[in-house]
């Protein structure tokens, strides 16, 4: 069986890896990415009608200037971040399956003017006509040098799990710099944005079948075999 990497952010990694353990893989967890808080300035709640939430790091950095917004209804990208919105006291209106573009499609007809909270990378949305989006950036996710072992296993077959397309450019990135031979590393990418971002020539690159941490397992184990 092909080892499994998986480099999300904690403490994504550490709940993937736990997973991915109880599945039976052997799994590693090298965090290519530290996320933190960043300064922001809370706009007015009055003047939207609810959240949009394309990660729970949104939540967990968010401090508590997100207590203003407790009265607004939640859109999230999935159930991570949705459970993470009700833990903070939120309601959730509408989780999606998707992406967040996915949820634009959602929205109740008296949710026009969103605040969507998000780190600096973040993907681009067409809402629909008459629905305004406005962006505030709380936290950042910082990208980590690869670590040595990590390097090492890449030298043999494995499989890696791609979370996000940023995590996907980062790490064909690094693969470019410590002169990875791409041909023996394996995708499991959590969507199709994904795939795209992390390029060619890998061994191979597979889309899960839904943007889930557990399809996204789901397919690293069956490409571990």
């Amino acid at each position: 069986m092909k080892p499994l990497v998986i480099i999300r952010p904690e403490p994504g990694a550490a709940a993937s890896l736990a997973a991915a353990r109880t599945m039976g893989l052997n799994a590693h967890a090298f965090p290519l990415f530290t996320v933190s808080p960043v300064p922001w300035q809370a706009p007015d709640p009055a003047g939207f009608d609810a959240l949009l939430i394309g990660s729970a790091n949104a939540l967990r950095h968010g401090g508590t200037a997100l207590t203003a917004y407790r009265s607004l209804p939640v859109y999230g990208v999935g159930q991570t971040t949705a459970h993470a919105a009700r833990q903070e006291g939120f309601s959730v209106a509408a989780t999606g399956a998707g992406g967040l573009q996915d949820l634009m499609g959602q929205l109740a007809p008296g949710h026009r003017a969103l605040l969507r909270l998000s780190g600096h990378q973040r993907v681009t949305l067409e809402p629909p006509p008459g629905v305004r989006v406005h962006d505030v950036i709380v936290y950042a996710s910082r990208p980590q040098t690869m670590p040595t072992d990590l390097a090492k296993l890449l030298a043999e077959p494995v499989v890696v799990a791609l979370h996000s397309a940023e995590a996907a450019r980062y790490f064909t990135q690094c693969c470019a710099e410590q002169e990875i031979d791409r041909s023996r590393v394996a995708l499991a990418a959590i969507g199709p944005r994904v795939v795209e971002a992390a390029g060619r020539g890998w061994h191979s690159i597979v889309a899960a079948d839904q943007p889930s941490d557990a399809a996204l397992l789901a397919l690293a184990r069956q490409m571990c075999q």
